[in-house]
C-alpha cells in the first residue's frame, strides 16, 4: 500500500547526466498567462513565491506564453529572490500574430539569438538555465538549432540545452551535436506513448532526463474540464464522458490510499524513474501547495500494479492535441 508523509519537502533530482539538479515536481507557469482563463497578477506572483519558499527550484516557461507576459511575471516574482536558487527552463521558437494566434516556428540561429535577447530582458536575468525549442522546426535541421544554442552556452547566456516534443531520431541527432540535459514531453497516466515509441528508451540510453508535463491530464484529474480545454479532443463529447470514467476509477484507487487523485497522478509520474521530473501547472499558492504535497505519496509496487491493471481495461479516447497541432509533433511521427 502507498504511504503518505505529512508536510513533505521537495525532492531533488538531476536532469540526465549533463543537466542541472532541480526539485521535483517543477512549477509550470503557462496557466498564469491566461492559457486556461483569466488570471490575477498578485495571485500569480504569490504562487511563484510559495513554490520558491517551499524549496522549489524548477520553473518552466515559454517566451510565447502570453506573448512575453509569462517571462515578465516570473522576472518580477524573482526580483527579490536569489537568482542562483532558481532553474529557469525556457522554450522558444513559436511565432505569434498580433491577435495571439500561432503562425509557425522559427528556430534559425539568428532567430534564436534574437529571441534570447528579448527573453533575458523580460526575465531580468543574464542567463537562462535550460533553453529549448518548443517544437521541431521542419525547415531547420536540429543540428543547426542545437548548435546555435551551444554557442550561447559557450558565451554564458545559456547553461544547458533541452528539447521538447521530439522523437527518438531527432533526440539522437541533437545529442550527437551537443550535450542535452532533458526532453520535455507530455507523460501521464493517460499519455504513456513515450514508453512504447522508443522515446523514453532513447533518453535513458543517452543519459537525457525527462521533464514530464501534463501529469494532471490538462486538468481532467483535478476536475477542470471547461474553458479552452474544449479545444482538446479528449475533452470533447463522448471522449470526455469516457475519459471522466477513467478518472473516476483512478480517483477510487487514490481514495482507498487516503490521497487525492492529483497527488496520485503526480506521484505516479515521479515513480517512473529518478530521471523523470513532473512539471505541474499551477495558478495559485493553494495549487502549488497541493502539487508539493504529492512528494508525500510513496507508491508501492502493488499500487503501481493496481493502477496499470485499471488502465488496461479502458484506454484513453481522443488525441492529446487537435489534429493540426498533432501534425506539428515530431514525437508523434
Amino acid at each position: 500500500m502507498s504511504t503518505y508523509t505529512e508536510n513533505p519537502t521537495v525532492n531533488t533530482r538531476r536532469l540526465g547526466t549533463q543537466g542541472p539538479r532541480v526539485t521535483s515536481p517543477g512549477l509550470g507557469a503557462m496557466s498564469m498567462s491566461g492559457a486556461y482563463g483569466p488570471t490575477r497578477y498578485e495571485e500569480s506572483i504569490a504562487a511563484i513565491h510559495s513554490y520558491v519558499d517551499a524549496g522549489g527550484t524548477l520553473i518552466d516557461t515559454g517566451d510565447f506564453y502570453g506573448a512575453g507576459h509569462n517571462e515578465m511575471l516570473i522576472g518580477a516574482a524573482l526580483r527579490e529572490r536569489n537568482r542562483e536558487d532558481v532553474v529557469i527552463s525556457l522554450k522558444f521558437g513559436a511565432v505569434l500574430a498580433p491577435d495571439g494566434s500561432f503562425i509557425g516556428f522559427d528556430t534559425r540561429p539568428d532567430a534564436i539569438r534574437n529571441s534570447l535577447a528579448y527573453s533575458l530582458k523580460r526575465l531580468g536575468t543574464d542567463h537562462v538555465d535550460i533553453y529549448r525549442p518548443a517544437r521541431l522546426d521542419p525547415s531547420v535541421p536540429i543540428e543547426e538549432t542545437v548548435g546555435a544554442i551551444s554557442d550561447l552556452v559557450d558565451a554564458g547566456y545559456v547553461r544547458h540545452i533541452g528539447l521538447s516534443e521530439v522523437g527518438s531520431e531527432t533526440i539522437r541527432r541533437a545529442a550527437a551535436t551537443a550535450p542535452i540535459s532533458d526532453l520535455q514531453i507530455e507523460y501521464s497516466l493517460l499519455s504513456r506513448g513515450i514508453e512504447e515509441n522508443g522515446i523514453l528508451a532513447a533518453c535513458r540510453e543517452l543519459g537525457i532526463g525527462v521533464t514530464a508535463y501534463g501529469a494532471l491530464a490538462k486538468g481532467l484529474f483535478a476536475g477542470s474540464v471547461g474553458g479552452t480545454r474544449a479545444m482538446f479532443p479528449r475533452f470533447q463529447g463522448d471522449n470526455l464522458v469516457h475519459n471522466q470514467r477513467i478518472a473516476s476509477t483512478l480517483a477510487e484507487i487514490a481514495a482507498a490510499r487516503d490521497v487525492t487523485l492529483p497527488q496520485l497522478a503526480i506521484a505516479w509520474v515521479a515513480a517512473q524513474g529518478e530521471d523523470i521530473v513532473p512539471v505541474v501547472g499551477s495558478r495559485t499558492a493553494e495549487q502549488v501547495a497541493a502539487t508539493v504535497s504529492s512528494n508525500g505519496v510513496r507508491l508501492s509496487a502493488d499500487d503501481l500494479a493496481v493502477i496499470d491493471s485499471a488502465l488496461a481495461d479502458s484506454e484513453v479516447r481522443g488525441d492529446r492535441y487537435p489534429s493540426e497541432q498533432m501534425m506539428l509533433l515530431d514525437s508523434e511521427r
